[in-house]
């Protein structure tokens, strides 16, 4: 047979209608999507705008600069651990 089993009505569909109705979905989900952007996302003020940008610089900052002292740690172990072998 050249069709796969429905799960719920046990009757066999063929690919193509699998397909269009998975394409259905992923239509319906964007159009939905659009619409709630469209009429329920209002954008932030300048002023947050601002704010916010100014926060993730300062986390940026910040993570990063944790990120450099493990690297920094990691290198000297690493340092340590080759030198024990030579």
């Amino acid at each position: 047979s050249t069709g796969l089993q429905n799960q719920v009505s046990g009757v066999r569909v063929s690919q193509p209608v699998l397909i269009k109705i998975y394409m259905t979905g992923i239509i319906t989900y964007f159009k939905e999507s659009f619409e709630e952007l469209k009429n329920n996302v209002t954008p932030p003020t300048f002023s947050q705008g601002q704010s916010l940008t100014i926060l993730v610089a300062i986390f940026s900052i910040i993570f990063s600069l944790i990120i450099w002292g493990i690297d920094s740690v990691f290198g000297e172990v690493m340092k340590f651990y080759f030198n024990l072998f030579k």
